[in-house]
């Protein structure tokens, strides 16, 4: 979103809790900011970003860091206050893309899901194949906003009693075969496969950890931006903001992307942006 560099132009140091491939920590670098601290807790993303980013030498700085360590990376940094954060939740290009760690349902691969390959939290796998069906079926339907989540974990539970489910495919059938067939809009799978990513990594914990420690690294006049994909993250967020006695909320409604953005990225017709301002220095 252009929105975002309009939103943090002109201030020194930005941290880019979710740097993924680059994209909007090269714009904002572009754009005259001084320097980037990009953060992310997938390896393959920071080397990425490192490869894109390199012409802009010591002013991008990449750390591997979950959210809930956001203050800690930072100040690893040597960076006791910044200027602004930028929060671009949900899944990255390159997890999307590829297969090697079962995010997407449209394509073959193993029921892992873990962003940054964290060997502590549970898989895919380990969800679908070791949860109570009541609990699985609250995961789907909490996580996923799924209105079959009922149907969808009998079914899983069902069929891993025969043999465990092994891979993406597999599980996307499962999800597909249990609910009414729908002649448009999105695959089936979408929304359990979404939930179970939530629960895997624990996403909304770490959201939820992590936007306190952002304010207090803030400076007076330093901005918090968060652009949310779903309305899980987006309520976080927006309760944040408005609870958050040192900001000013510069979003009065939330923002939404352009016309000619999701015509040339179909991934943003989902995307809801916010925008916090801090007041005064973080006791």
């Amino acid at each position: 979103m252009g929105e975002v560099v309009e939103l943090l132009s002109g201030k020194p140091v930005v941290v880019d809790a979710t740097v993924g491939a680059g994209g909007h920590a090269e714009a904002m670098l572009e754009a005259g900011i001084g320097t980037v601290v990009g953060l992310d807790r997938d390896s393959s993303a920071l080397r990425e970003a490192t490869i894109r980013l390199g012409r802009f030498g010591p002013r991008f700085r990449a750390v591997r860091s979950t959210f809930s360590r956001l203050a800690e990376a930072v100040r690893g940094q040597g960076f006791q206050a910044v200027t602004g954060v930028l929060y671009d939740l949900g899944l990255s290009s390159i997890q999307l893309e590829g297969s090697d760690r079962g995010f997407s349902y449209r394509t073959a691969g193993p029921l892992d899901m873990r962003m940054g390959g964290d060997e502590q939290r549970p898989t895919a796998a380990d969800v679908v194949n070791t949860y109570p069906e009541e609990r699985l079926s609250q995961i789907i339907f909490e996580y996923g906003e799924e209105r079959f989540a009922r149907r969808i974990a009998s079914a899983i539970v069902r069929v891993r009693s025969r043999a465990p489910l092994s891979n993406t495919s597999e599980l996307a059938a499962v999800v597909a075969a249990a609910v009414p067939r729908r002649r448009t809009g999105p695959h089936p799978a979408r929304r359990t496969f979404q939930a179970i990513r939530i629960e895997v990594n624990g996403e909304l914990e770490e959201l939820t950890a992590s936007l306190p420690q952002a304010v207090t690294l803030l400076e007076p006049g330093g901005r918090l931006v968060a652009i949310s994909y779903h309305s899980l993250e987006d309520r976080i967020v927006k309760r944040f903001l408005a609870g958050e006695p040192g900001l000013r909320i510069l979003t009065k409604k939330v923002v939404r992307p352009s016309a000619a953005e999701t015509s040339r990225n179909s991934r943003a017709r989902s995307a809801r942006l916010r925008a916090g301002e801090r007041l005064e220095a973080a006791s």
